[in-house]
């Protein structure tokens, strides 16, 4: 089974995701800003999160491109997986608005609410109500019409949802304590331009390294969710 993986930044690969897809079956294949045709076919669509926004694909081509692959895929019931980026470009795929968020930018390990709705989901029910995870996004989405609205935090109310066999979330459930400490080290110039304090933001990655066991699970969660989608096709 193959997942293809669409990454736009160098720094910014699959993370915790790649081993428990690998052990659900799957073949990562990696597109770096750019896609192939048959990426419509492919079992799983991964899209990854990036600097850029959905609403700038006049400086990114590759972004349109993608859209065009979501839609296709959302027209055939193909599963997809979007994180942060990604999730707003499947957003946009299936007709939602995508725009600067008025509350600024989330960054930094924080708190999820689990809905109802996800504790009754078939990947995320049995997760605990509350899930700290890494964010890193300054742009939102309307609620994507037909989809299931699976978690929120105070700043936001979109952080995830469920659209048929796909999955968005707003929010870095892939993203390790490691790493997050290197991306903050990769963009302090611009976190300090936007006011944050990186030694803040540095004491919160303990928080994430001990959420980490519970995110894996959940990923493990839905790499098995695909893996069976991909089964019963």
């Amino acid at each position: 089974m193959r997942a293809v993986v669409f990454q736009h930044e160098e720094h910014e690969g699959p993370g915790l995701l790649g081993p428990v897809l690998q052990e659900a079956g799957f073949t990562l294949v990696p597109r770096f800003r750019a896609v192939r045709r048959e990426d419509v076919d492919a079992e799983l669509l991964v899209v990854m999160g990036g600097r850029m926004a959905v609403y700038e694909s006049d400086q990114h081509p590759f972004l349109r491109q993608e859209l065009g692959i979501l839609m296709a895929r959302l027209a055939y019931e193909r599963p997809c997986l979007g994180f942060c980026l990604g999730a707003q470009l499947l957003a946009s795929a299936a007709g939602a608005d995508v725009f600067p968020g008025k509350n600024g930018l989330e960054v930094g390990v924080g708190p999820v609410r689990w809905t109802a709705d996800a504790q009754k989901d078939p990947v995320l029910s049995g997760a605990r109500p509350r899930a700290a995870v890494a964010h890193w996004h300054g742009d939102t989405y309307q609620p994507v019409p037909d989809a299931t609205l699976l978690a929120s935090t105070d700043r936001y109310t979109q952080q995830a949802f469920r659209l048929g066999t796909s999955y968005g979330f707003q929010f870095h459930l892939e993203l390790t304590a490691t790493e997050m400490g290197r991306w903050i080290d990769l963009e302090a110039d611009s976190l300090q331009q936007r006011g944050k304090n990186l030694q803040e933001l540095k004491a919160q990655l303990p928080k994430l390294k001990a959420a980490e066991a519970d995110n894996t699970e959940v990923l493990h969660r839905l790499a098995h969710h695909f893996a069976r989608v991909a089964a019963g096709r």
